[in-house]
């Protein structure tokens, strides 16, 4: 199951505390202060990855904290930094915080800082002076405050696949890309996006099937809407099976719509699926009262190539 929201609490490691302490030996009875600094916290900092599961290690453990830093040593060592904690997530994921703030991320391997470490407390070393020759003062190391996270994922693809369930979007999906995602002949055999690149490297997005009062969370509802907002064009595939083509496409559109103008802005390119369900000549008059583009079947090459071919033209 591909898990697409999550929330999470992170703290950044706390600072270490300086040290108050005075170097003595047999030469220098009183060599003075020597106190060394904490070292500073470890932070907590989130990584883009091209792995789409990414979050489901969020899906059981919410609680995440980087290392403290060590307190600070003798003969004005400071302490050991803490290690930085580095957390993977999807590329598409939008990190929202508590104050209203939020980071989304757009490139593989693109970093974020989400929490500083705290900084190491100075030792009495640190505190010496001509008129202060034997400081007893030291800092504490910065305290860092736990933060709640909400990570949301937006997939990123060029083409967003969209239609009622079974209308062989799946299918499709895995002719035109090396995807090899589950097809089977019933509504809802996908339940979670699947994605495939082209051999021209443009990313399709399968987005499961949407039905009548999606928008409002019905079927699969939002949860996968929200998946073909970041698309440059959306393919909408209308089966040929169905004793109402006109009403499926409208069904859909009125769920896009409903769902955000912007994205219902968005070119569209109208294809046929399981054309070869239909004869030529039915299908042609169905293919220009729909303003469809193309008629395409899995069982035809040429219209697999056709398609392949508007959808690079259309991306530009």
């Amino acid at each position: 199951m591909l898990i697409d929201e999550v929330n999470v609490s992170i703290k950044a490691g706390n600072g270490g505390d300086g040290l108050v302490h005075f170097y003595s030996d047999g030469s220098r009875p009183k060599g003075g202060p020597d106190g060394g600094k904490g070292g500073d916290g470890g932070s907590v900092i989130f990584k883009a990855v091209s792995d789409i599961s990414r979050l489901s290690q969020f899906r059981y453990s919410k609680k995440y904290e980087a290392e403290n830093g060590q307190n600070g040593g003798l003969n004005q060592c400071t302490g050991k930094n803490g290690r930085d904690l580095i957390l993977e997530v999807p590329i598409g994921s939008v990190l929202h915080y508590d104050n209203g703030t939020s980071h989304e991320f757009s490139q593989v391997g693109e970093t974020f800082l989400a929490a500083k470490g705290g900084n190491g407390g100075w030792g009495n070393y640190h505190f010496r002076s001509s008129t202060n020759q034997t400081p007893r003062e030291s800092r504490k190391g910065y305290k860092t405050p736990v933060k709640s996270v909400f990570i949301q994922l937006k997939l990123i693809a060029d083409i967003g696949l969209v239609g009622l369930p079974n209308a062989g979007k799946t299918s499709l999906l895995n002719e035109l890309t090396h995807a090899n995602a589950r097809v089977a002949n019933y509504s809802f055999t996908t339940l979670e996006p699947n994605l495939g690149v082209m051999k021209g490297g443009q990313i399709i997005a399968d987005i499961p099937g949407l039905i009548e009062g999606a928008s409002d969370g019905k079927g699969l509802g939002i949860k996968f809407l929200k998946h073909i907002e970041r698309t440059r064009i959306i393919v909408h595939c209308l089966s040929c099976e169905s004793q109402d083509l006109k009403k499926d496409y409208q069904t859909v559109r009125q769920e896009i719509k409903n769902y955000s103008s912007v994205l219902a802005e968005k070119p569209e390119i109208i294809i046929l699926t399981k054309s070869d369900l239909l004869d030529p000549s039915d299908l042609k008059k169905l293919q220009k009262s729909l303003k469809a583009k193309l008629s395409v079947s899995i069982i035809d090459t040429e219209s697999l190539k056709s398609l392949n071919d508007l959808i690079v033209k259309n991306l530009g």
